[in-house]
């Protein structure tokens, strides 16, 4: 990103949060879905990619008008997601917070590991408001721990810490500290800390190759790897969205298996990946995965690029 495109980004995102908290919410709503409904009748690269991504999702029952419906619908939901973004900070955190819990599933597994002492790894995909979650938890387990990737400009990403730790987020870089995060993370586990970390897109060239939806993919090593290492409980989440509010599920906590933490790592990881492609397949809408994923799709200069042929086709719409 050159740097004028960097001032203007963070530029824009700072006029989210300044003006769209203060729109009446039909009017804001009709903003972001006219702005969804314009990028898929664009079909630029980014829908394109959401629809590959989907069309491995819809798997056999994937046709054009399938593809097409659910595409749109998943735009939607990702701009819903924008809007409660830049909302968020003008609506009543309390408020919100409860209404989430109402249909919040999961909570006894983190009172559970509270109780005996150990800390608590969630894994979340890109699904949902991992915000509104994150809130929700922070209000009643008095905040959460997570890693976030740095933005550029730097403004931008000042922009996003701020927000987060205003809904009772410690939020760590994942890169530029003083100290490597998964040193603070597995410090923050030994305290018994809830520590939230998307997981799955992995970001390096030390991802574990996964099974998911039937292609080969690989995801983050790290969401296993701390709890292999630090004995907490290993929770995957999923998020989505209700017509008027948001539903949240945390697994039961996943045993590691194998006894060597190679094992443990792997069989974590797909175990997790499993789990997202259970809960991502009955609220498909709600994955806002606009990047490549799998390793066909990715660019030969990704850390994990192969060069292989999709085993499912792009499909158009």
């Amino acid at each position: 990103m050159g740097r004028t495109a960097e001032v203007l980004a963070g530029t824009g995102y700072g006029a989210g949060w300044s003006v769209v908290k203060a729109l009446p919410e039909s009017l804001a709503r009709a903003t972001f879905d006219a702005a969804a409904d314009l990028a898929f009748r664009r079909r630029g690269p980014s829908t394109i990619q959401l629809a590959r991504n989907l069309n491995r999702v819809l798997g056999p029952d994937s046709n054009p008008a399938a593809l097409a419906g659910l595409t749109h619908a998943a735009l939607r939901s990702y701009a819903r997601y924008w809007r409660e973004t830049f909302r968020l900070p003008a609506m009543d955190k309390v408020a919100v917070a409860e209404k989430t819990l109402t249909t919040f599933h999961g909570l006894e597994h983190i009172r559970a590991a509270q109780d005996a002492g150990r800390g608590m790894v969630l894994a979340l995909p890109h699904s949902g408001n991992w915000d509104i979650a994150g809130l929700s938890l922070s209000h009643v387990f008095g905040g959460i721990v997570t890693v976030a990737e740095r933005l550029r400009p730097e403004s931008l990403y000042d922009k996003f810490v701020a927000y987060r730790e205003s809904l009772g987020f410690e939020v760590l870089p994942l890169t530029g500290g003083t100290v490597a995060p998964s040193q603070i993370l597995k410090d923050r586990l030994n305290a018994g800390k809830l520590i939230c970390l998307l997981a799955d897109r992995d970001l390096s060239a030390g991802g574990v190759p996964v099974d998911f939806f039937g292609e080969q993919t690989k995801m983050p090593a790290g969401p296993a790897m701390l709890a292999a290492l630090t004995g907490a409980d290993f929770c995957p989440a999923h998020l989505a969205f209700t017509d008027d509010g948001w539903l949240t599920e945390i697994g039961a906590p996943m045993e590691l298996p194998g006894a060597r933490l190679r094992e443990q790592v792997r069989g974590g990881t797909q175990m997790m990946a499993d789990f997202f492609a259970s809960r991502i397949a009955e609220h498909p809408a709600d994955w806002h995965m606009l990047q490549p994923l799998w390793l066909s799709d990715l660019p030969a200069e990704h850390p994990s690029a192969v060069r292989a042929n999709s085993r499912t086709p792009a499909r158009t719409f």
